[in-house]
């Protein structure tokens, strides 16, 4: 059998075929041991029959599988799609339609807990069924049992409140893990609420909507010390200020994929009706969806494009590099400090490959012996070399990179690392943190933290942007939609929050019309006008008080037309944000904001959900007067002077401004503009703000202009 081959496709195909038959008819015997040693010599068959005859007699097999399966008795265990189970949370007062497979020829009955009914509904001939119940208000646990001959039952079910809780890292950040929210060992201590489930949907991608999802945590489970540590802590936050509020149980589903752009978590049908996305999505078609066709022609683009790709990096010559050996001159090098992202370190905007080199000395005692070599985390992809000598390969911009120097390549004396970073979008470099960065051998360690040599090898400004993988990357368009949120739209949640963006930063106009779009699309899939709330995207990177071409106050002014759509609403986070971590830790206070924008939308709660927000201006003389619709004293200011406002003129430059509250409005002047046409708030990557509403939540970004 370990010798087995395959003479030709068909005959792969066949195989997989007849092994498909085997599994699927083959369970329908009533005896598991029986059926067990059915399938066994049923698949040996199938396998003397490919290795030894004609495909003739191999089609003839399926026939016999088929005349097999007839005269079986069918009898199997009800088949439930993943998010069917033990300790879920259905969402109260509405329809949920259960479905699932069951015997062939039987009647499938469904009995809830709740007030002892039974449903009953016919198994169709592909042994599929589906099932309308109706849930009633707010309670548990209840049992849940499901027969068709033989009995399943699905306990300590609850009946509440379920969000369906997507986005990218800032969304997925778990409580502990590479997350490490604020006091997150406290939290995990007092992570006790059974009230509130947990669902973590397994990351998987499709180029076509798939019917069902897998778990992570097999299934639904309570909320425990147990259970939190890798689940979103952005979720976890918001279900227990939503359980504290409400008292019904929680239902949160943590939908996530960390560096992923919204066009994939958005549908085919929709992505078609948004610009900029017709050339993928036409190859798609033209491939007809076919993940081995698409993948086969972005190999074949892949490979086109490293070419053209390592030709124009200076670093290589003939595909060979020529900057690792050891005794080169570093005299056209220039330091950087590292770990660090290289945005901070000089090489602000910069998108391609940079090469880094770093020498150190091997001790005596060293020689001869594998070296651990640990680089902490490169954002996106490294080729890492010792000595002259190629030792590993590494991708993904949170993925540490631990790798191993070989006992042979082991010398005393000087040695010197050289590590090829290739950046394809966002922030770039070797990063993390500076203990992670070393080199160990027999319990000792060298820091590799502090001062390296780079020199950039090729910038990717007017540079052909990289091809994606349409079966292996999260980011292709429609691939999380279909993998990950599809098969969800059968089960009825109470709405959306939404933690996404960063990855669209840089495309703020595209963004605009994708969001809204993404969240319609959505509301179509589940048939539904759920709420949809979201955080908009926090500041970060290097404080500038002068910054006009922001792309990231770009993109949260494009997050805010999704406002425009009913029932939506956005937490603003413009206050907790970090210069230096594009992952805030301070997750409990996103989690309340966004469930202060649910309690006042959603659940009718006497609670103020948002601070004021801008909606005109009038110019009076050298002054602009901003109109948030405020009483008198709707303002608080934290500190002594209104921070983060600017002002220009005719000359569209623009200046510090000082501010003030008064009569409900704020009044906006600079002595560098005597005619003030445009102001702006917050309008930059990481602004200084303080000003807030009465309700001490932050007052949001905004810009009078549209220059």
């Amino acid at each position: 059998m370990k010798n087995l081959t395959w003479q030709n496709p068909e005959q792969l195909f066949v195989a997989q075929e007849l092994i498909n038959k085997v599994k699927s008819k083959c369970c329908g015997i009533k005896d598991n041991k029986k059926a067990s040693h059915v399938i066994v010599l049923l698949v040996l068959v199938c396998i003397y029959f490919l290795v030894n005859l004609q495909l003739f007699y191999m089609r003839s097999i399926l026939f016999f599988l088929s005349f097999f399966s007839l005269t079986c008795i069918s009898y199997a265990k009800v088949v439930l799609p993943a998010y069917f189970t033990d300790n879920m949370v259905l969402q109260q007062n509405t329809k949920v339609t259960f479905h699932g497979k069951a015997a062939l020829g039987k009647t499938l009955k469904v009995t809830t807990g709740w007030n002892n009914e039974v449903y009953v509904t016919p198994v169709n001939k592909d042994g599929y069924w589906t099932l309308s119940v109706p849930t009633p208000a707010a309670g548990g646990p209840y049992t849940l049992t499901f027969t068709d001959g033989k009995k399943l039952q699905l306990k300590n079910v609850m009946v509440g409140e379920v969000w369906f809780c997507s986005g990218q890292s800032n969304m997925e950040m778990p409580v502990a893990g590479w997350g490490k929210v604020m006091n997150y060992e406290q939290e995990i201590a007092e992570a006790n609420y059974p009230s509130i489930r947990l669902f973590q949907v397994k990351k998987n991608t499709s180029v076509t909507p798939l019917s069902d999802v897998e778990a992570t945590m097999g299934g639904w489970q309570e909320c425990s010390s147990a259970t939190i540590p890798e689940f979103s802590s952005l979720a976890y936050f918001y279900a227990r200020s939503l359980w504290k509020e409400l008292n019904v149980p929680v239902g949160v589903i943590d939908c996530t994929w960390g560096g992923t752009p919204a066009e994939a978590w958005t549908s085919y049908e929709t992505l078609k009706q948004v610009l900029g996305f017709h050339e993928e999505l036409a190859k798609m078609e033209q491939l007809d969806f076919d993940p081995v066709r698409m993948e086969k022609a972005y190999n074949q683009e892949r490979s086109e494009w490293q070419s053209l790709f390592s030709k124009e990096d200076k670093g290589m010559e003939e595909d060979k590099p020529c900057w690792i050996a050891l005794d080169l001159s570093e005299e056209q090098w220039q330091d950087m400090c590292l770990p660090g992202y290289w945005e901070r370190n000089g090489l602000k905007d910069f998108d391609g490959v940079v090469w880094f080199r770093r020498s150190f000395e091997i001790p005596v005692e060293w020689i001869g012996k594998p070296l651990k070599l640990n680089l902490g985390m490169i954002d996106d992809e490294d080729i890492t070399y010792f000595n002259g000598v190629e030792i590993a390969r590494g991708a993904g911009y949170m993925t540490p990179r631990t790798y191993t120097i070989p006992a042979k390549l082991v010398k005393a004396g000087k040695a010197v690392l050289a590590v090829r970073v290739s950046d394809f979008g966002g922030e770039g470099g070797i990063h993390g943190k500076a203990e992670e960065l070393y080199v160990e051998a027999d319990g000792k360690r060298i820091s590799l933290a502090g001062d390296w040599k780079y020199r950039i090898g090729l910038s990717l400004k007017g540079f052909p942007p990289a091809p994606v993988s349409p079966v292996q990357s999260s980011s292709y368009p429609t691939v999380l939609f279909n993998a990950m949120v599809k098969p969800w739209t059968a089960f009825p949640i109470k709405g959306v929050i939404w933690y996404q963006g960063e990855a669209n930063v840089g495309r703020p106009e595209q963004y605009g019309d994708l969001f809204p779009a993404l969240i319609t699309d959505w509301r179509r899939q589940w048939r539904s006008d759920f709420p949809f709330y979201f955080v908009q995207l926090a500041n970060f990177m290097e404080s500038k008080e002068i910054q006009p071409d922001s792309e990231w106050a770009a993109l949260r002014e494009a997050q805010t037309k999704a406002l425009k759509l009913d029932q939506v609403g956005m937490a603003v986070t413009i206050d907790i944000g970090l210069a230096d971590d594009i992952h805030p830790k301070n997750k409990q206070e996103v989690g309340r904001r966004l469930a202060l924008v649910a309690l006042a939308g959603s659940y009718g709660k006497n609670v103020s959900g948002s601070a004021p927000v801008f909606r005109n201006y009038r110019i009076k003389g050298d002054k602009m007067e901003l109109d948030f619709g405020q009483k008198q004293d709707g303002f608080q200011i934290k500190g002594t002077t209104l921070k983060g406002f600017t002002i220009a003129g005719p000359d569209r430059v623009f200046y510090p401004a000082e501010a003030m509250v008064q009569n409900g409005k704020i009044i906006v002047f600079s002595p560098e503009v005597s005619i003030p046409l445009a102001a702006r708030y917050g309008w930059a990557d990481n602004p200084d703000c303080n000003l807030y509403g009465e309700n001490g939540l932050p007052v949001a970004p905004f810009r009078t202009d549209c220059w």
